[in-house]
């Protein structure tokens, strides 16, 4: 588990084929790059590298029958990023899972939930020193 997890409950990835899977992080850089229009600007605002947000991309766009992030070179224009409608159908499907998942497992979320130690942030605080 990476330190300082956020999100509280289940995160899902979907293994689509062999070596093709889709997670909460390509889903998250596809809904930055949506609201930002620039992939450099998407990876920033989650701590990644340019290149690390560009390989992901040229990934997701090879893995799908056509690209889910479309690019325009820099000039005048200054060049930016966009989803496709293929980009925009897969991260609203993915989020769609998500969703149901954590619906679907909550009885089992609170279950564990009850047997946490009643102050685990502070032992994982401590253990951490």
């Amino acid at each position: 588990m990476k330190a300082g997890n956020k999100t509280l409950g289940p995160r899902l990835r979907v293994v689509l084929d062999t070596n093709v899977a889709i997670g909460p992080g390509q889903v998250d850089l596809l809904e930055a790059i949506a609201e930002t229009g620039s992939i450099s600007k998407a990876g920033r605002s989650m701590n990644m590298s340019y290149r690390r947000a560009w390989l992901l991309v040229q990934r997701m766009n090879a893995h799908f029958h056509s690209p889910l992030v479309e690019t325009a070179k820099g000039g005048n224009s200054g060049g930016g990023a966009r989803l496709t409608a293929l980009g925009e159908d897969i991260a609203a499907c993915y989020r769609q899972m998500e969703a149901r998942a954590a619906e679907v497992l909550e009885p089992e979320m609170e279950r564990l939930r009850g047997l946490l130690a009643s102050d685990t942030e502070d032992k994982a605080d401590s253990a951490a020193s």
